[in-house]
């Protein structure tokens, strides 16, 4: 949501590969604790969209460390930890053309 704000539920799921009952269930507890909004489409009222609160705007700052703390806990660079997701991103694209 940092990098879109105010999208569907399911575009969120596409972007994750997780389909809405996976997302729902977490979607409904990070609202719970304030850091989304879920509200029906007025154009689609199917649709679900997601939006960030302040709080969840705010919990930005802190969780740009994470990378960095990731790479430190698996002794590795952070050139390294991109290297590793480039090829699980393209493991699981050629998962996803396989289906």
């Amino acid at each position: 949501l940092w990098e879109g704000d105010g999208i569907t539920v399911t575009d969120i799921g596409e972007r994750l590969f997780l389909d809405s009952a996976t997302l729902t269930p977490l979607l409904k507890r990070l609202e719970a604790a304030g850091l989304v909004s879920r509200n029906r489409a007025q154009a689609d009222e199917r649709q679900v969209i997601v939006a960030l609160t302040r709080q969840g705007r705010e919990l930005r700052e802190r969780a740009e460390a994470v990378p960095h703390a990731i790479a430190a806990a698996a002794q590795c660079s952070l050139d390294e930890a991109q290297d590793t997701m480039r090829a699980l991103h393209g493991l699981r694209e050629k998962l996803v053309a396989s289906l």
